[in-house]
């Protein structure tokens, strides 16, 4: 029987691993560890992270640290850095067996491995675990009401994480299905971005819902040929997300869409963010890995096309429109 969690460790003090800790302290306590010497400060003094959610009041009972091996003592860890850092940040943290709960949303470069796939690696002794769905971090903090999907392959793990997590506001759900959580929250940051496009250049809410439930048919492609099950993408982490980050410029990878329909280049509109649009580095990656398994992902091509600077949105908007006529799941 798996013992109950007190301590959870959260890495990552941007918005959403600060959120998390938000969530965590709420129960017990929670240690944060981020990256900025000032983020650590305030938290510890002001209890404020000024940088990612300088409008919140934190819990009194996070404690912040740049010192990863301070998460020793933790009876779980929430990973919350950026996708293409996973590994190197979970390489020097001090893991062991207990519980990994991934919630940073991608695919690594160059090996095509999911962050569940490269945690698995590192860290063989502990369980692996996914946290993700539909969930801007500013209302999570403020404690608006929000559900999730837990996903692990260790019932009892999944159900300690989500009696140590659950509040009323905020709903874990479980699954087993770690794969097809994680394939719905990379793709849909893809996704997004086409979505940002479509706003930005002003071409309806049709065209956006098209653009979505066309979307999904490709994440839904992906994920099966990943060994996903169809119901987690069409669950929280899939479909609920998707929607969400399709539909306002409080999403990252939306926003940068919008910006780049406008005219603005990737290199500038990357370059004026504190937060990452995962989006940008997932869609040349999640095309790769889509071409190794022989799915058929127009609209991330488009994506990578527009994101490479091979082709301007008109261009990329022209091709899309002239594809062949064909059944709605092909």
């Amino acid at each position: 029987m798996t013992e109950a969690m007190e301590t959870i460790g959260v890495i990552g003090g941007g918005a959403w691993g600060t959120a998390l800790a938000q969530v965590a302290a709420q129960s017990g306590p929670a240690i944060l560890w981020a990256l900025e010497p000032e983020v650590v400060r305030a938290i510890n003094q002001d209890h404020v992270n000024p940088v990612y959610l300088a409008d919140i009041p934190l819990s009194h009972r996070i404690r912040a640290t740049e010192d990863l091996d301070a998460l020793a003592t933790c009876d779980a860890l929430l990973v919350v850095t950026p996708a293409q850092h996973v590994r190197t940040v979970l390489s020097r943290t001090p893991v062991g067996t207990k519980p990994l709960v991934l919630c940073s949303k991608g695919i690594e470069a160059g090996s095509h491995l999911l962050m569940s796939e490269v945690a698995a690696k590192l860290c063989p002794g502990a369980p692996i675990a996914v946290l993700s769905g539909p969930t801007f971090a500013h209302e999570v903090a403020k404690g608006l009401p929000t559900a999730v999907t837990i996903a692990c392959a260790d019932r009892p793990v999944a159900e300690a994480l989500a009696a140590r997590l659950a509040l009323p506001t905020f709903r874990p759900y479980l699954s087993d299905d770690v794969i097809g959580a994680e394939i719905g929250g990379a793709v849909k940051n893809v996704l997004a971005i086409a979505c940002g496009v479509v706003e930005g250049k002003g071409l309806g809410l049709n065209a956006r819902s098209a653009l979505i439930a066309r979307g999904y048919a490709e994440m839904l492609r992906f994920g099966l040929a990943r060994g996903a099950k169809a119901e987690t993408l069409g669950g929280l982490s899939g479909l609920g997300d998707l929607v969400l980050t399709c539909s306002s410029t409080n999403s990252r990878n939306f926003s940068l869409g919008v910006g780049l329909a406008k005219g603005s280049s990737v290199k500038a509109l990357l370059a004026d963010r504190r937060t990452v649009a995962e989006g940008a580095f997932t869609a040349p990656v999640l095309k790769e890995a889509a071409q190794l398994v022989g799915v058929d992902m127009p609209i991330v091509e488009a994506v990578c096309a527009l994101l490479e600077g091979r082709a301007d949105v008109d261009a990329v908007l022209e091709r899309l429109l002239a594809r062949p006529i064909k059944a709605e799941r092909a």
